[in-house]
């Protein structure tokens, strides 16, 4: 290890005057203002992303769904995404991603970008419910029948869906309906 002269010892403690210390201090306060303010602008930029990614899911699984339903007895044309449940008090219970209807069939799909957690099946059980229980307007008197659907959809959560005594369909955009 390097020893410091008496010159430079001298020299760097009077480079250190307290005003200097202080100016230096407050420049790297203002420097972590700009970097929190930075990763706020990033977060909200990433956020966005996500929220419209999710959106384009859902507008291809709305598309994909409304082709494949011609497969199946129903005829599920119309569709309306993002759709609230309210109770009877007006409040939200839970929301639809993507609501398919036609005279005798309506079908609640949630849809994630990826769906990799077998609770996510349970959830949607206790959505389907809700809506059993606050009738949608689209939904009402008709057979209800539930979806999973997702950018990626893990084999073992998709298999949970389809064996679940609630049989829904699983739909993967790269895949199709189970």
């Amino acid at each position: 290890m390097e020893t410091m002269t008496a010159e430079q010892a001298a020299e760097w403690g009077e480079s250190l005057s307290f005003e200097k210390v202080w100016a230096a201090l407050m420049e790297g306060r203002e420097q972590m203002r700009k970097l929190r303010e930075m990763a706020g602008e990033l977060s909200k930029n990433v956020s966005g992303l996500n929220r419209s990614m999710g959106e384009i899911i859902e507008t291809l699984v709305a598309s994909q769904l409304r082709e494949k339903s011609a497969d199946y007895p129903y005829n599920l044309k119309r569709a309306c995404q993002r759709v609230p449940l309210y109770d009877e008090n007006s409040s939200i219970r839970t929301d639809i991603d993507i609501l398919l209807s036609d005279a005798e069939w309506a079908m609640a799909v949630e849809v994630k970008r990826e769906l990799n957690r077998k609770d996510e099946v349970d959830d949607h059980v206790r959505r389907m419910a809700l809506v059993r229980e606050y009738s949608l307007l689209e939904a009402a008197g008709k057979k209800l029948l539930g979806a999973i659907a997702g950018g990626v959809v893990d084999p073992d959560v998709k298999e949970r869906a389809i064996k679940h005594k609630a049989g829904f369909f699983a739909l993967e955009l790269s895949g199709g309906i189970g």
